[in-house]
């Protein structure tokens, strides 16, 4: 195949841009968590690092995929 399809190109965007969100917000999490010591409790901690995670995966896959979407008819 000479050319990617659509759907792929759209599929490996999201895909890298949760990989590339997930490690900076699992780093951002971290730092935060320890930031914010005093107020959040135990276990609190990994919840927000969590949240921080997902969370990122999921903003940044969608910008990266919309962004694959829109490049998707154009060629160069």
């Amino acid at each position: 195949m000479a050319k990617d399809s659509c759907l792929a190109r759209i599929t490996a965007g999201v895909a890298v841009g949760g990989a590339v969100g997930g490690a900076v917000g699992a780093v951002y999490g971290t730092y935060d968590a320890f930031r914010l010591r005093s107020v959040l409790p135990g276990f609190t901690k990994i919840r927000h690092v969590g949240q921080a995670t997902l969370g990122s995966a999921a903003l940044f896959g969608l910008f990266l995929g919309a962004g694959s979407l829109i490049h998707c008819g154009k060629s160069y």
